[in-house]
Formats: C-alpha cells, sequence, structure tokens
C-alpha cells in the first residue's frame, strides 16, 4: 500500500481526467509509475552498456548479417 501527496494543481488534473475519461486515480497513478520506472530502467540499461561496450556492428553490418 502506498499513500501519495499531490499538489493541489496536480490534483484538480487529475480529477478532471478521471471525469473526462472515467478511469480510476488509482489507473492514472499506476500507469505514470510503471511508465517512469520503464523509462529509468531502459536508460539505466543504456548507460551501463556504454560503461562496458563490447563489439559494436555498424547499420550496414546488421542489415548484412554479419553479426553472427
Amino acid at each position: 500500500m502506498l499513500t501519495v501527496r499531490l499538489n493541489a494543481e496536480i490534483e484538480q488534473r487529475l480529477a478532471a481526467l478521471v471525469k473526462r475519461i472515467g478511469r480510476t486515480k488509482t489507473y492514472y497513478v499506476r500507469e505514470a509509475i510503471l511508465q517512469y520506472m520503464d523509462d529509468l530502467e531502459e536508460a539505466s540499461l543504456a548507460v551501463k552498456r556504454l560503461e562496458n561496450a563490447g563489439k559494436r556492428w555498424t547499420q550496414m553490418e546488421l542489415e548484412q548479417g554479419l553479426d553472427r
């Protein structure tokens, strides 16, 4: 269980969205958190790959199947 405190502006925007589209506040908060976590995980993976660079292929090599 998690409690989230929102400032008045965000709360008003969220309430308007709920009213307009019909989903619950919980739905939107959960979706926003999941999207943010996905973005952070992807960014973290990209940084890790840059820090531990291995073999890299050009677009042409990939298209020609030389990555085997």
